[in-house]
């Protein structure tokens, strides 16, 4: 079936996916742009269900394609260019898209293996900030992070910064941020509060207990005394000349390392 129009009820839903985070919330969706992303999908089962692909696409990621083909059957669209460039949300789109199912991956606290470590980011508000620090916590074999208050980690610019790495990271973003400390440390999980604090322990050597979990606060305002208060300690990072604190993103790194060693 070839999508001409860009009133197309399906191409409609699609933007409306794209743009609201209330519509991916009641319709419990979210869409994806670009090859290596929907491969990345496809590779991980992230539950599919509909793409949209132009003719150029299709030559150009002609693998991609015909898995979708195999995957959906009469729920993969070819699109005209015209179309493509409506529903696109970067500035060179490769014009091949889908909407994928919310993710049920989540953080299971039920059976604690020794070593495991978790993150909790509450009140992340930039979807550039939380896409680097999933990838970060792929990369260093985090077993699950908790986003509390943060911004929605299905915004098409939180999925893309992602990387792939949504699919692979088990992720809670319904609970409240005591609720999830609360469930941490209920399974024998220490959690720590990053802070700016040259009176907090200091990162540089400290050692984690088997299981722990850290704590990354808003961008701006970090952790306010009473979510710190819920944690088992505080941990900084000690700095060196004029510079008073690190993006959050960049906090987040050097405390997953750590945290992972």
């Amino acid at each position: 079936m070839l999508i001409q129009s860009r009133d197309n009820p399906k191409i409609k839903e699609y933007i409306r996916l794209r743009d609201k985070r209330s519509e991916r919330e009641s319709a419990g969706a979210f869409i994806l742009e670009g090859a290596r992303l929907i491969d990345d999908a496809i590779r991980e089962n992230a539950g599919l269900i509909s793409a949209f692909y132009t003719r150029a696409s299709a030559e150009k990621f002609c693998r991609t394609v015909e898995a979708l083909r195999s995957l959906l059957n009469d729920k993969a669209y070819e699109i005209t260019e015209e179309v493509s460039l409506k529903m696109s949300g970067t500035v060179a789109p490769q014009g091949i898209y889908a909407c994928a199912s919310r993710l049920d991956k989540t953080p299971s606290l039920d059976k604690i293996v020794y070593g495991e470590k978790f993150l909790v980011l509450n009140g992340l508000a930039d979807p550039g900030n939380i896409g680097t620090v999933l990838r970060t916590a792929d990369a260093v074999g985090i077993s699950g992070v908790y986003l509390c208050g943060c911004c929605d980690i299905y915004n098409p610019k939180t999925v893309r910064s992602t990387m792939g790495s949504l699919f692979r990271v088990p992720i809670e973003d319904r609970m409240t941020y005591a609720d999830a400390v609360a469930a941490l440390k209920a399974a024998g999980v220490s959690v720590y509060a990053s802070v700016v604090d040259k009176d907090a322990e200091s990162l540089r050597g400290f050692n984690f207990p088997p299981c722990s979990a850290v704590v990354i606060g808003n961008e701006g305002n970090g952790l306010s005394d009473d979510d710190v208060k819920l944690c088992d300690g505080r941990i900084t990072i000690k700095m060196s000349g004029t510079v008073e604190s690190l993006n959050a993103a960049t906090a987040a790194a050097l405390f997953l390392w750590e945290l992972s060693k």
